[in-house]
């Protein structure tokens, strides 16, 4: 599959992501890295062209492949790129999600051979479909291990254990919603959240790999977008993702499997039909593996959690009876903001609730959604009136990028 690679170097143009979701649409796979790499990383990686998003500051002859400068995002041209990857780069244009189904399978077959896996399944797509190909690949020989921390939405946990519970797999579900909680007494900075968070993960599937015997791997649905915006080889630092950034340095397991690592969300998606998920699952919108605790702003309290809960509860019903076509992903967040208002003559003076939903095809790039103000008037009526505690509402419409499709 890689031995066909067309680089795409983000040089600040704020479109890396879409110039190589367009490479592999004409069947060529393709990878992001920094602008800043040398040449001597270039040669290691072998890639078959060049694609620079954004201007390069240097002569791109000395990256001695083919090149091709896409400067803006005006300047993207779906039949340049086709052309460029298929004619000027002489690719074969045969990468697919089904050769990549295949490649996945028989690489996890051959890594774990008669051994198990320890899944982490939140029951979002990323895991759910993690799960499917795991099963496929070892069968009963994986264990999924559904963590409650505590910072799910309304009634989610409860439907999670409903959905995997029954079905044919060794599923464990462990409620740390306390020990979670307390990690993070007066914590606000977002990326510390994140990193408590991804350790205290690890912590507990280590102690139920304890008890369910020798479990040598440990398989999470992380993706390509996770890794692109947790920094490093493959990209400046824009949030480290739990599963990534905030990963610690060693874990209880002898090896990590993650086997999405190489996909986009859309691709994610298309697999998990492929892998034949019902469509409510394969559709569903994302959820941050921290979940509501980076959609607090600002210390995290079983109060605050609350009263998100019911305002995304509102949210949700609003916008799924009253908009149509339905955002990629919509929810809302309890800022650290408190703002004056008025209940029962009363001078209040509570923290503010924003309102996000966005349209994207692959949730690297995004736009806010525009919403009919009367749905907007209805759920801003409902969580004033209906919860405690919330003086004000707004609605989020910056675009991704500059602003991130989270808050934190």
């Amino acid at each position: 599959m890689k031995n066909e690679l067309i680089l795409v170097l983000d040089f600040g143009g704020y479109h890396r992501e879409l110039v190589a979701r367009i490479v592999r649409g004409c069947g060529v796979y393709s990878e992001i890295r920094p602008g800043g790499i040398s040449v001597e990383r270039i040669k290691e990686i072998a890639p078959m062209g060049i694609i620079f998003a954004g201007a390069p500051p240097a002569d791109v002859a000395d990256f001695h492949v083919p090149a091709l400068v896409v400067a803006d995002k005006a300047q993207i041209n779906p039949e340049t790129i086709r052309k460029f990857a298929l004619e000027t780069c002489g690719a074969k244009g045969d990468y697919s999600l089904e050769g990549y189904l295949e490649q996945k399978v028989a690489q996890i077959r051959e890594a774990v051979g008669e051994q198990r896996v320890l899944l982490a399944l939140s029951g979002g797509v990323d895991s759910s479909v993690c799960a499917a190909l795991l099963s496929r690949a070892i069968g009963s020989r994986l264990s999924c291990i559904f963590v409650d921390h505590g910072f799910m939405r309304l009634g989610e946990a409860e439907a999670i254990g409903e959905a995997f519970g029954g079905q044919e797999l060794n599923f464990v579900s462990v409620d740390a919603s306390e020990r979670f909680l307390s990690k993070l007494v007066d914590i606000s900075d977002p990326e510390t959240k994140r990193k408590i968070i991804g350790h205290e993960f690890i912590a507990v599937f280590e102690e139920e790999a304890k008890k369910l015997g020798d479990i040598p791997f440990f398989a999470q649905g992380t993706i390509y977008a996770d890794i692109v915006e947790s920094g490093g080889e493959y990209g400046a630092l824009v949030k480290s993702h739990h599963n990534v950034g905030g990963l610690p340095e060693k874990l209880g397991f002898e090896q990590v499997i993650e086997p999405l690592s190489g996909l986009f969300k859309d691709e994610v998606r298309q697999l998990g039909s492929l892998l034949g998920l019902p469509a409510q699952i394969v559709g569903r919108q994302p959820f941050p593996g921290p979940g509501l605790a980076i959609r607090v702003i600002g210390p995290v309290t079983r109060e605050k959690l609350d009263i998100l809960r019911a305002a995304d509860h509102i949210v949700t019903t609003e916008i799924e009876a009253g908009v149509n076509p339905l955002p990629a992903q919509y929810f809302c967040v309890l800022t650290n903001t408190p703002s004056v208002g008025v209940k029962n003559h009363v001078r209040t003076y509570d923290p503010v609730i924003a309102i996000r939903a966005v349209n994207t095809g692959d949730f690297m790039t995004a736009s806010y959604c525009p919403i009919p103000h009367e749905v907007l008037a209805r759920m801003a009526a409902r969580i004033t009136g209906e919860i405690g505690g919330i003086s004000r509402v707004v609605y989020d419409i910056t675009s991704k990028p500059p602003g991130t499709v989270e808050w934190e």
